[in-house]
């Protein structure tokens, strides 16, 4: 038994309106859900990724309005990296200096060329241009031109102190170690995804992050239904983890614990997925509430500030 590779990354925002304009007008992401987060409905939950936000190509985020700046350091994801078509740089730099977002090509990596920038927060991401894309849905509308569009996530930067513990409890995951490069090694546990890849970092003299807007709360990965799932939550505690119970998320189940570096891990179901409670060409255009909040939909409502949607990535089916 091993993982499938990333489910989805959960970053933190502030201001609501700025993240759905960054990442739906800016990078072409698909507006996949509008809900709240299911532990503090007072605010907002966004989901970003292909035409129904599957399982490998979401970035989420907690919409904190007024949230301080958080720090990037050891014990985080410290970035968060998409695939895309390998002769797409000049058309990102290009569409990046239209959107006066700072950009800038960083050094070759595992002879794979990279964009850095980051998101209104000073959310750290990157575009690594690769030969092998994910096959991903992007019958949607967008201003982004299909043939340089993201094709989901492409091996996050994990950050530690210490890279022994995190390593072992990688592998015990089912990845498996496939490059290395000074302080950076790469595990996969699908050799063809790029969703089933990430960077681990050893960092010893880093200072542990502070997690506030532009830092990643958790990386979820993914695993096949909640059986599957149950038996992955008895190896953790087995191993000596401290692993929350089963979470329904209404779109998923989820587990969460930390690994030994202090990244805050989760495994997720790849199912029932966004289409559960909206048609695919419906995702994102209005509030969905899981069935406990939805008798408190008016007092919800109220406290959520209104987003506002450009007609460019709205889905055509």
């Amino acid at each position: 038994m091993k993982l499938r590779g990333i489910h989805h990354i959960t970053a933190i925002a502030g201001d609501p309106q700025a993240n759905v304009d960054f990442y739906t007008r800016v990078l072409g992401l698909r507006f996949a859900k509008r809900t709240v987060n299911f532990d503090d409905p007072s605010t907002y939950h966004f989901y970003f990724g292909d035409r129904t936000g599957r399982p490998g190509t979401a970035i989420t985020f907690f919409a904190w309005p007024g949230a301080r700046r958080g720090t990037r350091g050891t014990g985080q994801v410290v970035s968060t990296s998409f695939a895309i078509p390998a002769n797409s740089l000049d058309y990102w730099k290009s569409r990046f200096a239209e959107h006066r977002v700072f950009c800038e090509e960083i050094p070759s990596r595992f002879e794979q060329s990279a964009l850095r920038f980051t998101d209104p927060d000073g959310l750290l991401l990157e575009l690594i241009a690769s030969a092998q894309l994910e096959d991903v849905d992007l019958k949607y509308d967008s201003d982004v031109a299909k043939k340089s569009a993201i094709h989901g996530f492409h091996a996050p930067t994990l950050e530690v102190q210490s890279a022994k513990a995190s390593e072992d409890l990688l592998r015990f995951l089912g990845f498996e170690l496939i490059a290395e490069e000074k302080s950076r090694k790469r595990f996969s546990v699908n050799a063809k995804s790029t969703s089933g890849q990430v960077d681990l970092v050893e960092q010893s003299e880093g200072q542990f992050g502070v997690n506030s807007a532009g830092t990643v709360h958790h990386v979820a990965f993914r695993c096949a239904d909640e059986k599957e799932q149950s038996k992955w939550r008895k190896q953790l505690v087995d191993r000596g983890l401290h692993v929350t119970p089963v979470i329904d998320r209404f779109y998923f189940h989820s587990i969460y614990f930390r690994e030994p570096g202090g990244i805050l891990f989760g495994i997720a179901t790849e199912g029932p997925g966004f289409t559960v409670d909206e048609p695919a060409k419906d995702l994102g255009e209005t509030l969905k509430l899981p069935p406990q909040y939805e008798e408190h939909r008016a007092e919800i409502e109220r406290a959520l500030p209104p987003i506002l949607i450009e007609a460019e990535t709205k889905s055509v089916g």
